[in-house]
């Protein structure tokens, strides 16, 4: 690999500057992390009430979809919708047969798993003042969206005609059922999460009504500057070898980088942060959009086993068989599209042409951001049903 001047300068730098940015790309990066819990933060508190309203609004199996896409938008999480439709299914507000409830749950846990790659096309925006770094970066949030979309549009079908998922669920739960459960804390929630509380409180005691709007715009400000802080430092840490390291080693194979993803998502149990982590490598140029792919994929898995591992305590059939409706979700999608090169092609295909368009106007990205998300969501709760 041929290494610039910059590159073959970093490589000659002495021990201390780069055990200097080591520890200043370890800081700089747990602000960037921060950032992400604080915008969580501000969305829950603008639109924690309005969710629960509508999950808690039993709805047809499409309007259903779409609430999960909007209340998961809203929340910033994934595991929380599903703890809610969890919640609901325990509740009987699905109904008292335990397999009807699931199939009615189904198409909440799909729309959640749309909803939660929000997170990581909003820090994408983060790259958006350097054109290279915004196109790889963009491309790299949104292969998340176009694959779930995907994935959707093949099993919604599937589940409304044959139960695919609501079946499996139900089997594989009845068959697990009693199981002893475990429980397990992320170690970044861990770090993170009294840094966040802290900030919010600071804002909460200003007496502002909606001091929720300020703390998302201060979340994004500290986004920005981290990324960009990230991004220059990863560049000047000697990158080739870093590109190396990827290359050999974590993402050297589709199904060693889809496994990592896996295993990093179960270690912080959040697959918008795992997904977040790898922008900035991508807006770097480190990492390929066919190698992120693969990752994405593995976080969808990863994700679901928060809310399984959770489910287990129960020791009943329901909570279980809707976070085993996630998982089978998530496995379905990979085992249609994945092994089939010209179906697996399709996400990062409109991900690269998406992105080529948000490099021509930088507004595109907010307006996608605006209408996948929340607009068509809202439009077709409000108005079809």
């Amino acid at each position: 690999m041929k290494m610039d001047s910059k590159t073959a300068k970093t490589s000659k730098s002495p021990l201390g500057v780069i055990i200097f940015k080591t520890i200043a790309i370890f800081a700089i990066l747990y602000l960037f992390l921060i950032s992400i819990g604080m915008i969580g933060a501000a969305f829950k508190g603008m639109g924690k009430g309005f969710t629960e309203e509508l999950i808690q609004s039993n709805a047809g199996p499409l309007i259903g979809l779409f609430i999960g896409i909007l209340a998961t938008s809203l929340i910033q999480s994934s595991s929380a919708t599903t703890s809610l439709v969890v919640g609901m299914v325990a509740a009987g507000t699905f109904g008292d047969d335990p397999h009807m409830a699931v199939a009615a749950a189904v198409p909440y846990i799909m729309g959640a798993n749309i909803g939660t790659s929000i997170t990581n096309t909003i820090v994408s925006l983060g790259h958006i003042v350097n054109k290279n770094e915004f196109r790889r970066a963009f491309a790299a949030s949104i292969v998340h969206d176009f694959f779930n979309i995907f994935s959707v549009l093949i099993l919604f079908p599937l589940e409304m005609a044959f139960g695919l998922i609501s079946n499996s669920a139900n089997w594989l739960s009845e068959v697990i059922v009693g199981t002893e459960s475990f429980s397990f804390k992320s170690p970044i929630k861990m770090i993170t999460q009294p840094a966040v509380a802290w900030i919010k409180d600071l804002f909460q005691q200003q007496d502002i009504i909606n001091y929720h709007w300020l703390l998302l715009i201060a979340a994004l400000l500290l986004l920005f500057f981290s990324l960009r802080l990230l991004a220059k430092l990863i560049r000047s840490l000697v990158m080739h070898k870093l590109e190396a390291f990827f290359d050999t080693h974590i993402f050297k194979t589709a199904l060693r980088a889809m496994f990592f993803g896996v295993f990093i998502t179960v270690l912080v149990q959040s697959s918008s942060i795992t997904t977040s982590l790898i922008i900035p490598l991508a807006g770097a140029g480190i990492l390929r959009l066919e190698q992120i792919f693969p990752y994405t994929l593995g976080s969808n898995i990863g994700t679901t086993i928060t809310a399984l591992l959770a489910s287990l305590v129960s020791g009943t059939i329901a909570p279980l068989a809707v976070a085993f409706a996630h998982l089978m979700f998530n496995i379905y999608g990979i085992a249609i599209i994945w092994p089939i090169e010209k179906v697996r092609n399709i996400p990062i295909i409109l991900a690269k042409w998406f992105s080529d368009k948000a490099v021509q106007n930088r507004l595109f990205p907010i307006i996608y951001i605006l209408v996948m998300f929340f607009i068509i969501p809202l439009s077709l709760i409000f108005f079809v049903r």
